[in-house]
This record gives structure tokens, sequence and C-alpha cells, in this order.
């Protein structure tokens, strides 16, 4: 995985990209309002990104499944179902 941190744009970016090689997933987009040098304003987009390898988001992927599926499991049990 390769973190980029906060980065801006003029376009909405979608939670998730996938392209040839990686997966592009951005978080907490966040709509920004930007004056620039002619006092004018215009909406960017600021938003962490992260990049992973197919095969890195295939395991995120599955690790998560894995734990919602525990995560039910115990809530089943507690109900008695």
């Amino acid at each position: 995985m390769i973190n980029h941190g906060k980065v801006r744009s003029t376009v909405k970016p979608e939670s998730t990209v996938i392209d040839e090689y990686s997966v592009w997933v951005a978080n907490n987009i966040t709509e920004i309002s930007v004056e620039d040098i002619e006092n004018t304003t215009h909406t960017e987009y600021e938003y962490e990104l992260l990049q992973y390898s197919k095969d890195e988001y295939i395991k995120l992927i599955s690790e998560q499944s894995y734990e919602t599926q525990l995560a039910l499991v115990e809530l089943y049990e507690s109900l008695g179902v």
C-alpha cells in the first residue's frame, strides 16, 4: 500500500477506482471552496488517497469479510439464534 496522503482535485473522485495494476481508494472526501488570485471561488475536493496492488486489495477485502462473518456469528450467538 502506498499512502499518498491528502490530495486535492477539481473533479470529485470516485471512492474506489481500479486500473490495470492498482486499486485507488479515496477516503474522507471533503468539498472545499477555494478563492483564486482573481477573487473568484471554485470548488475543489480534498481527500486521503491510498493505492493498493490488486493482490493487497483482495487480501484486505478478504480479511474484512472474515471479520464481518465473525461479528455476525457473535451477534447470532448472543441472540440465541
